[in-house]
């Protein structure tokens, strides 16, 4: 889900500017709903990000006796 953030930005953006710039087909209200998906996951995405940083890869070190 982290490494999706830069998708769900792009994905609210678009659908957002589809959905509410004053267009008015048939459809337009799936696509309110899809901004709302969207912008939710981004907000978790980044949140996620926030409070759980990625960590640094440990190297393993053999022990001498």
């Amino acid at each position: 889900m982290k490494k999706k953030t830069l998708l769900f930005f792009i994905l609210t953006l678009i659908s957002g500017l589809i959905g509410f710039t004053g267009l008015s087909f048939s459809g337009i209200e799936v696509i309110r709903v899809l901004f709302l998906v969207f912008a939710d996951l981004l907000i978790i995405s980044l949140i996620s990000k926030w409070f759980f940083p990625e960590k640094p890869k440990v190297k393993l070190q053999t022990i001498q006796k």
